[in-house]
Order: structure tokens, then sequence, then C-alpha cells
């Protein structure tokens, strides 16, 4: 199960509780109010009781983003009607409906760290204002309907009981993924003093078949011989902030395997593909750190080629294309990963100095049972080739998919239908000795 999963699992469940707790609070409430026929407060709890299933439903189907969208938003205009309307403070029971607007932000907060989105940014913002004010102020409008003395008495202990309790649960949650962050953070930073980073090469190949590079991919062996997956370990990088330092390891071992493939006949024409985080394309000496590797080395710019993802646009583009270009300018080969699923847009590509662009593999492993996604391919290889750009096909995987990619004109491939990513030994065994795979030839 990959981390994020792990995380919105754990988060489901503190959800689950913390509705089921409101829920079980407020039919309480409900049912007491019934008693003395205060019916718009029964309103309000039944308003409450809903929302809190509705959400538990959609937590339940795997919507969770819905779930807490739609339940944050709901107990918002909830909780603003109980302060203004009915929990009116007095001299002998204070206000106390807003401290649940504290259980909202952190809650929010929690999944702006899960997922980060500006609607919820915005949610949080609006509890947190809003709490200010009712904390702030005690204020009532004329209309207002307060509780009777003796529920507002009781209620407030009752109420502050069970906010407090929730804020306890959600600080312990945020103290719990905190504590593992920092426990990968630190097992990360061991991992590259004890060179148990290594990197796995995958084929990259032309419409014959022929091998024309690879593309380097970070593998995390441990000392025990376990194998961590980049997708548990990369995400915790990038929060530690040690993507810079992973970044300049892989590029000082590429440029050595290119210095040593500089050797061999076979091998000494081949381009080396990586990928190269935000983070470290972002730092003021990257241009010269990598130019200082490839003289050091004595390799040729040309063989090398960066990789940026699409979501790096959403930064500052002018810095990023004065940076392509002063990479382009030396000789290096760039080009954009993960395509049509990021940020890019045709004023990007007609701004950044890319000479290839690869395709998302989401976009080639539908491409036989979905005529949509082939119209949409087959105008993105035609746009591309008026831009004179190369395209990669990635994810390959079946002679279907390949067929299809050559019928638009695709003339660079990599997936597991011709190699999976292997060690180094492995990868030049294979390839130095028959350069075209086979799998390509009965095609």
């Amino acid at each position: 199960m990959k981390p994020k999963e792990n995380y919105s699992n754990r988060f489901r469940l503190t959800y689950g509780l913390a509705a089921l707790a409101v829920g079980v609070t407020a039919s309480g409430w409900g049912i007491a109010f019934a008693i003395m026929e205060a019916w718009p407060l029964v309103a309000m709890d039944v308003a409450v009781v809903f929302v809190a299933f509705l959400s538990l439903v959609l937590a339940r189907r795997n919507q969770l983003s819905a779930a807490l969208l739609f339940s944050q938003s709901a107990f918002l205009v909830i909780i603003t009607i109980l302060c203004l309307i009915f929990d009116v403070p007095r001299e002998t029971a204070p206000r106390v409906s807003h401290l649940f607007l504290l259980v909202l932000a952190l809650l929010g907060y929690i999944n702006y760290r899960r997922e980060q989105s500006r609607p919820q940014l915005a949610i949080v913002a609006l509890c947190v204002i809003a709490f200010v004010v009712f904390a702030s102020s005690t204020a009532a409008p004329s209309f207002a309907q307060p509780i009777p003395e003796t529920f507002q008495i009781y209620g407030s202990w009752v109420n502050t009981i069970v906010a407090v309790g929730l804020l306890c649960i959600g600080v312990y949650v945020m103290q719990l993924e905190l504590a593992r962050d920092l426990d990968k953070a630190r097992a990360i930073r061991a991992a590259l003093r004890n060179r148990e980073f290594e990197l796995f090469y995958q084929p990259q190949v032309d419409e014959t078949g022929r091998l024309t590079g690879a593309e380097a991919l970070l593998r995390w062996r441990r000392g025990d011989g376990t194998h961590v997956p980049p997708a548990e370990f990369i995400p915790a990088a990038e929060q530690a902030g040690l993507m810079p330092a992973i970044g300049e390891w892989v590029l000082t071992q590429a440029c050595k395997t290119l210095a040593a493939w500089r050797h061999d006949p076979a091998t000494s024409g081949l381009k080396l593909a990586i990928n190269v985080s935000a983070d470290h394309f972002m730092k003021l000496d990257f241009v010269e750190t990598v130019l200082d590797c490839l003289r050091t080395l004595e390799i040729d710019p040309a063989l090398l080629k960066l990789e940026l993802t699409e979501s790096m646009m959403a930064n500052d583009i002018d810095a990023i294309s004065e940076k392509m270009r002063d990479l382009r300018t030396a000789g290096l080969f760039i080009s954009l990963d993960d395509f049509g699923t990021g940020y890019s847009s045709l004023s990007h590509l007609r701004r950044l100095p890319v000479q290839e662009i690869k395709i998302d593999r989401s976009f080639v492993q539908d491409i036989v049972e979905n005529r949509r996604n082939r119209v949409l391919l087959k105008s993105i290889f035609d746009m591309a080739h008026m831009l004179e750009f190369v395209v990669v096909a990635e994810g390959v995987e079946t002679l279907e998919q390949l067929r299809l990619l050559r019928s638009f004109d695709c003339t660079a491939f990599q997936g597991y239908y011709f190699g999976r990513p292997v060690p180094l030994g492995e990868f030049q065994t294979r390839w130095t000795n028959d350069p075209v795979a086979p799998a390509a030839l009965s095609a």
C-alpha cells in the first residue's frame, strides 16, 4: 500500500470517529430539546446529524475529499447560525459553539497536508476568522432566540469537553504524521550516507527497436536487502527538503555512467536521462553544478538529458525558462516529462526551450480501448511534429499500443514492452550485446 493511501486510511478513520462523536452529541441534544419542544434547536441538531451521516457515507465510498469539503462547509454555516441566534453568551454561561470552529480548522489543515487545494485553505481561513470574531464579541442580533439558561450552563460544559476532545485527537494524529515524516527523513539521510541508493536503467528505443539511450531511475535498497518503493521515499524526501541532495547524487552517478560508456563503442553514443526535482532545479547554482560535473568527467553535454516535470511550471516560469536556455546553450538536452498531466500549456511550450516531450503513461495505457484518448494523442503528436519536438511515448506495454503509436509517427519509446528498469551491470550485459529489442521486431 502506498504511503498516501496509508495516510488517507488513517485520516478516514480519524474523520469517521470525529463525525460519529459529533453525530452522537447532536442526537443527545436533539432529544433533550425535543422534550422541551424547542423545535428550532431540534432542527439545528437534525441538520448536524444529517451532515455527519452523509459525510460518513461519502468517506466509506472513498470520496474522502468530497466528504471533508461538504462537512466543513456545512458545519461552518451551522455553527455560525448557532453562535448568532441560539448560543448567545450570558453572565452565567459563555458561548461555546465557536470552539468547534477550531476543530474544523484543524481538520482542514490535516486534510490540506494530505491533498492540497485552494478551497480547503479558504475553509480553514474562514473557520479561523469566524472563531476570532465570536470569541472576541458578545453581541447578538435582535432576533436571537437564546438557549434556555439551564441547558446553556450544562451545554457549555458538554460542548467544551467534546470540542477539546476532538482537538486532542486531531493534534495526536498530526503528531503521529510529523513523527513518521521525521523518521523517514532520518532514514533517507542515513541512506545517502550509507550509499544505499542506486540507479536502475530503463531502455529508450527508436521505431525500429534500436537502443538510443536510457532513463536512470532512483532505487533504494536497504542494508538488509529490501527495497523501498520510490512512491514512498520520494514524497518524504520532498517534504524534508532532501531532493537537492539526492539530485546531486543522481547527477554525479549519471555522469560517471556516461563517462564509462564513452570508452565502449556500443554505448558511447547513448543518451542518459535523469529526473530533476523542482527544488533541485531552482537552486541558484544548479546550472553551474551540472556544467562542472560534465567538464570534470569530460562528457559530451548532448548525451545528458534532463527531464523536468510539468508540475514545475507552476513555479516562476521566467526563472525556469532562463535556466533552461543556459543549459541548452551549453549543449544539454531538455525534456518535459509527464506531458499532459501538469501545468504546461501551448504558451509554455512556446516559451520553454525544450527539445522533447514525454507522453505520460496514463495516456498510453488506455490508447487501445479509449477512442477519445487516441484522438487526443494523435493531436498531441501532430502539434509536436509541427513544433519540431521529439516525442517519447512512456509506459508502452503491449504490441497493440506500439502499433497505434507508430501510426501516429511516434519514433521514440520506453516501457516494459522493451525492458524493465534494471541495475547498470544487467543493463549493459543485455543491451551492449544486442542493441535491438526483439519484441519490437515482431511489430
